[in-house]
């Protein structure tokens, strides 16, 4: 059964892709998700703000000037976490990015291969048209020659 909306494709007829936004809409939805997306290990703040946090206290503690290793150690140290719990999500997504290009090219080669085997179908079939032409004249004439 179709889906609500869409109209079936009648012979010869291209049906256009349909997608949910466009590609000019990625962008600022990505940059949306990394600002509010929150999983258990931030305990509901957005990662990109409690890196941000993290990033700003680590500075905030560097140019003080002071005898203050210990807490600069341990302030780099948990922005590293952080950034480190910020990275995984990233190379996921990447991971699978990476994948959706790939079977979007082996699609893109596979269409190309369709469309070049339906253009040689076509031809093939205008060139048996054209002998069957050819032999039903010549069917003709032979009939013609006998009947006469």
């Amino acid at each position: 059964m179709l889906a609500k909306g869409r109209k079936a494709s009648g012979r010869g007829e291209a049906v256009a892709p349909n997608y949910a936004f466009g590609p000019l809409e990625d962008d600022v939805i990505i940059k949306h998700r990394l600002l509010t997306r929150t999983t258990t290990t931030t305990r509901g703040e957005p990662p990109l703000k409690k890196l941000q946090k993290k990033f700003t206290s680590l500075f905030v503690e560097l140019d003080k000037n002071e005898d203050n290793f210990t807490d600069c150690d341990r302030l780099a140290k948990a922005f590293l976490q952080v950034l480190n719990t910020f990275e995984i999500p990233l190379l996921k997504s990447k991971a699978v990015v990476d994948a959706n290009l790939r079977e979007k090219h082996n699609f893109d080669e596979l269409r190309e291969e369709i469309n070049r085997q339906i253009v040689q179908a076509k031809t093939d079939i205008q060139i048996l048209k054209k002998q069957l032409e050819f032999q039903f004249a010549y069917l003709h004439v032979l009939f013609n020659a006998i009947s006469s």
